[in-house]
């Protein structure tokens, strides 16, 4: 048995709109002898008449008011959802997971890109959650994150790349009653018969141990940079960590300190896959970049 199409329904719409065939058909642009015949054939199919038509008026049936109370709102879903299609065909619409290092937060990055996006682009859900490094490359891989701030160097897998959007540099965080807290910098060498705690980039660790021409003792890896700080406080480790740290986490117990001779750069990354299809995450990303861009050029103007 043969039911109703969309170009039925469309038909059954307008005429209910105008209750006036010529109109109807100007506004559907087809001739009014082809909307009189899809009016009749969905009358046939439904069993029943959906409007009295005479030369001078046409008026909804009983049938075709109580048909039409139904299909309205199925027809005004079909809009919401082409206009939502469009949307999201935009990147206007979407959801995008954002994974980030304690490190993005502290700098600032994190509430730049995403607050400035949330405003952005309303229509686009956008979270956020903390994840530990390591496991970056492979969320990124199977879809559990869109994008993720993280501290460069590390390994990606193919198909991930990651932009730069941050610059920063090293120093190292004292324990407050060590002797070394006592001075404005601490150089590398001094630094040769501590105990280091790992922070989840070690790179700047072991540059300043090569600097300084020894090899560090390690300690703990306690994971998060709040974690790091955290054993420093309890007097007997020391840490390299970012210089974003300085002004945003103060814990007991803890200084920090300049590292003397050329600073050992630290960087924030945005890691995202490579061949980005969803254009949500495409204009998260865009934007993204283009915030980092904006704030090189405000920082180089200063």
């Amino acid at each position: 048995m043969r039911q109703l199409e969309l170009r039925h329904l469309r038909c059954i719409v307008c005429v209910a709109k105008h209750l006036h065939f010529s109109h109807a058909a100007e506004e559907l642009e087809i001739a009014a002898p082809s909307l009189t015949k899809q009016i009749q054939e969905a009358e046939r199919l439904l069993g029943v008449r959906l409007f009295h038509r005479t030369k001078r008026s046409v008026a909804l049936t009983a049938a075709g008011a109580a048909y039409l109370a139904e299909v309205t709102p199925v027809f005004d879903q079909l809009a919401r959802g082409a206009e939502r299609a469009l949307l999201a065909e935009r990147g206007e619409l979407g959801r995008v997971e954002v994974g980030y290092v304690g490190s993005a937060a502290f700098a600032g990055v994190l509430r730049h890109a995403v607050g400035g996006f949330r405003k952005a682009h309303p229509r686009i859900e956008i979270t956020i959650r903390e994840v530990p490094m390591d496991r970056v490359p492979a969320m990124l891989s199977d879809g559990q994150l869109d994008a993720a701030y993280v501290r460069p160097p590390m390994q990606f897998l193919e198909g991930i790349q990651a932009t730069t959007v941050y610059e920063d540099s090293f120093v190292v965080a004292l324990p407050a009653d060590s002797e070394l807290a006592a001075s404005p910098v601490v150089s590398p060498g001094q630094l040769r018969d501590q105990c280091f705690v790992l922070p989840e980039q070690e790179a700047g660790t072991f540059e300043l141990a090569r600097r300084g021409h020894f090899s560090p003792r390690l300690g703990p890896q306690p994971g998060t940079l709040t974690a790091v700080v955290a054993c420093v406080s309890l007097g007997d480790y020391v840490a390299v960590v970012p210089q974003t740290l300085v002004d945003c986490l103060s814990l007991p117990g803890v200084e920090y300190r300049p590292i003397t001779g050329k600073p050992i750069p630290s960087e924030i990354a945005l890691a995202y896959r490579q061949y980005e299809r969803a254009p949500a995450v495409r204009a998260f990303l865009e934007y993204a970049k283009t915030d980092s861009a904006a704030a090189k050029r405000r920082s180089a103007a200063i």
